[in-house]
């Protein structure tokens, strides 16, 4: 039988993910002879055989690849062989100077180590860091690539001789698994009080003992700290929420299964899928009646609670204390009483707490104890969030752990970009090319920039980053605002480089994310929508230069966006200030409909009221952003004066109007908005008559309704009469009031009626963390 050599090389998540372990099985199973080995392309293979079992090798490294393996191209070359191999093997990973490889988001333990988890027989039994090439860290892990255990922060742990003999078994579930340890020779767990001191006896037995007496515990994760304590201990959830100053926000419960949540919140098929993926985001979901009564404090004021199941043995660990440690893993079919109320672990509003002594020192005063390893994680990575419509759709509200850093693929190849993002929930997005087309790689979620150790997350994320896929770029993409640290810092890199930086208006960024994501080409109609953002100098709508946008119909076509309209801008008493107290943007309406004099006895409690109709005679700034007209509508109901976190307005209007239900406009109701007459030749929609209306509705959730109801109609007429008059009928919508899913689902409907298609961001937040990757591609369009 004639032979034949073949190069082969896989590009795509194939490091870290048990690739070259099924390669070498895959290679004996057919009775192939080579090689294979991690590269900066991906894994490259060279194999001697017959030409039919080489065919049969492409095909099942694709068809039969691991569960974690994401296969982008596999390439095959004909070699010319001077010496046939005797023997396949797995070469020592070479270095390359082009970098195509990728590494795997950190993932749940898979069912293989759950099950040895949970045999008494097994010498992993209750062993905190079990994890096998199925499962584990691989993000949070790597400083470097290609993916191997000097690599990672497991370098320092040498492997016992059992480990050892697994790790080099082909056989074996962990063979070349990189983070691969036992009890013997791995990581370990310590518990520590308050003052440091440790506790003796199980550290997961006097974990569990800790937080069933109503104690707060830091425990240390894949990505950070976590803050737990007893979800249905309601003191416990007030102190932790008075130690860490988060009023009000609401703050998410780890159960043991999804059986376990059936009394707290209503969970479809395609949730269900989601809270058991490997990546174990966050998901919300609609409340239970009742859950606020079982679970005091955890989420107020809300319609949905976030819930997440397990994904770290740790985790896993402290359900089977409470479960009485039982042998298998039939319990984890069954309802379990163990509620954990998770929250990160930080200061308020610091970034995530990644290390041992940063947690005693930064933590101190919230902590009751520490439930430490001595394991380093690389790199901060916080849980992620997401939330699903009704027709199961996914919405990324927060990306992160298990999602990054996984490729968004963009339709065209351009030179390597950096973007560096907004001002709030922070992250950055840098692109890399390979053959396949370029590859957008958005980081973690990092937070606010309004703090230092924020600021400096940022900077060690980039540079992470960018070492990590070993990428150097030829362009900085940044937000129009000059106050942003982001902005500056990109201005100081791009003179540190020598490129130039590209200034993307904040809007245009949000709906280029959407166009990323789903790789779309203009013209298309887009509707931004968020809280606020820098506006151009020179556009013909603005009163004034740089004003205040948030409310923006655009034109987009490749690089170049035009504004077509925008909401009628409303007064920011107090600038800043309004954006934290929907009163005052309540108020600023009264005084706009000619009502000012109701300001100082409607708003009595609050203080400055009185003077604030002076203020609004000085022309304050003024702004056409959707947020504030949500505040403004909570404000006029009574739904929310003052918020505690970002949003919170919004929230509970939402929540107001999903208690509701869907409301039709009746034909009084129309007439009584006369919404084509809210249309000032298309450029601007006035929504001022809707807020008179709920400056005299006395119920709240009627009322939120009604703001719902109509607020999506008339967006919809605003949008179909400027399609119709651009001749388009596709459109993009994007920023943070995509979140609230009443408007989207109304939106997505009434579009439909009227022959458009309306496209928002599903994998990437629609908020500012998703900004970066739509300023990469507007930086990508300008180098064209």
């Amino acid at each position: 039988m004639s032979t034949q050599r073949q190069r082969i090389v896989v590009r795509g998540l194939v490091q870290g993910v048990g690739f070259r372990p099924f390669v070498y099985r895959l290679a004996h199973g057919l009775q192939l002879k080579g090689w294979a080995r991690n590269d900066g392309q991906g894994v490259t293979i060279e194999v001697d055989g017959a030409p039919e079992l080489l065919t049969q090798f492409a095909q099942r490294l694709r068809q039969d690849a691991p569960p974690l393996a994401q296969i982008d191209s596999i390439d095959v070359a004909a070699v010319n062989a001077d010496t046939p191999f005797s023997t396949f093997d797995i070469l020592h990973s070479e270095a390359s100077p082009q970098h195509a490889a990728s590494i795997g988001a950190d993932t749940t333990i898979c069912p293989e180590c759950l099950a040895e988890l949970f045999d008494p027989s097994n010498r992993r039994y209750r062993y905190a860091f079990i994890n096998c090439t199925d499962c584990g860290p691989r993000y949070t892990l790597v400083s470097r690539l290609p993916y191997d255990r000097a690599n990672t922060s497991m370098a320092c742990f040498a492997q016992c001789a059992p480990c050892l003999h697994e790790y080099r078994d082909p056989a074996h579930r962990r063979f070349h698994a990189e983070p691969n340890a036992c009890a013997d020779c791995g990581p370990a767990l310590q518990l520590l009080d308050a003052a440091g001191g440790s506790i003796t006896g199980d550290a997961i037995a006097q974990t569990l003992a800790l937080l069933k007496t109503g104690q707060i515990v830091a425990i240390k994760g894949l990505g950070g700290f976590h803050l737990v304590c007893d979800a249905r201990n309601p003191a416990a959830v007030a102190r932790l929420r008075e130690r860490k100053q988060r009023e009000e926000k609401p703050l998410a419960v780890m159960v043991a299964n999804v059986a376990s949540l059936a009394e707290l919140a209503q969970i479809s098929d395609a949730e269900q899928q989601w809270l058991e993926s490997a990546a174990r985001p966050i998901v919300l979901l609609s409340k239970q009646a009742g859950a606020d009564d079982l679970l005091k404090g955890i989420a107020p004021q809300v319609n949905t609670i976030g819930a997440l199941l397990p994904y770290t043995p740790i985790q896993y660990l402290l359900f089977h204390e409470a479960a009485g440690r039982p042998a298998g893993l039939d319990w984890l079919q069954q309802p379990q009483a163990l509620m954990l109320m998770m929250t990160s672990a930080n200061s308020h509003g610091e970034p995530l707490v990644i290390e041992n002594a940063q947690a005693m020192s930064q933590l101190a005063g919230i902590a009751d104890a520490y439930l430490l390893h001595n394991r380093d994680i690389v790199i901060r990575c916080d849980d992620s969030v997401m939330q699903l419509d009704t027709g199961g759709a996914p919405q990324m509200i927060r990306r992160a752990r298990g999602y990054t850093p996984q490729a968004i693929r963009l339709a065209k190849n351009t030179e390597p970009i950096l973007a560096l993002g907004g001002f709030f929930n922070s992250a950055l997005c840098l692109s890399r090319s390979d053959p396949l087309g370029d590859q957008a790689f958005l980081s973690q979620y990092i937070g606010d920039l309004d703090r230092v150790a924020n600021c400096r997350a940022l900077q060690a994320a980039t540079e992470h980053l960018m070492h990590l896929l070993q990428v150097q770029p030829r362009l900085i993409a940044h937000d129009l605002h000059p106050d942003f640290f982001s902005t500056q810092l990109a201005q100081r890199l791009a003179a540190e480089w020598q490129i130039p930086t590209l200034a993307v208006q904040h809007h245009h960024a949000h709906l280029a994310a959407v166009m990323a994501e789903h790789q779309l080409e203009g013209p298309v109609l887009g509707l931004a929508l968020d809280g606020i953002g820098l506006g151009e100098v020179h556009d013909s709508l603005s009163a004034n230069a740089h004003s205040a946008w948030g409310g923006e119909l655009l034109l987009l076509d490749d690089a170049h966006y035009q504004r077509l309209g925008h909401l009628r801008p409303l007064a920011m008493p107090g600038g800043d200030k309004a954006a934290r107290e929907p009163w005052r943007m309540a108020a600023a309406v009264l005084a706009q409909l000619g009502r000012g004099d109701e300001i100082a006895t409607r708003f009595a409690g609050q203080a400055g009221a009185g003077m604030l109709v002076q203020l609004l005679a000085r022309n304050p700034q003024q702004t056409s952003s959707m947020g504030r007209y949500f505040d403004a509508a909570a404000g006029l109901l009574g739904v929310s004066t003052v918020m505690s976190f970002e949003a919170q307005a919004a929230m509970q209007l939402e929540g107001l109007a999903a208690q509701y239900g869907p409301m039709r406009l009746s034909s009084q109701e129309s007439h009584l908005f006369k919404l084509q007459q809210m249309m000032a030749g298309l450029t601007q929609l006035d929504l001022l008559p809707l807020l008179a209306r709920l400056a005299d509705c006395a119920d709240a959730a009627y009322g939120a309704a009604l703001f719902h109801a109509v607020l999506i109609e008339a967006l919809a007429q605003w949008l179909g009469l400027t399609a119709e008059r651009q001749g388009i009928r596709t459109v993009v919508a994007g920023g943070g009031c995509l979140f609230n899913q009443v408007l989207v689902r109304g939106l997505r409907a009434a579009l439909a009626k009227r022959g458009l298609r309306l496209y928002t961001n599903q994998m990437v937040p629609c908020g500012d963390g998703g900004l970066a990757l739509g300023q990469l591609w507007v930086a990508q369009r300008n180098l064209d």
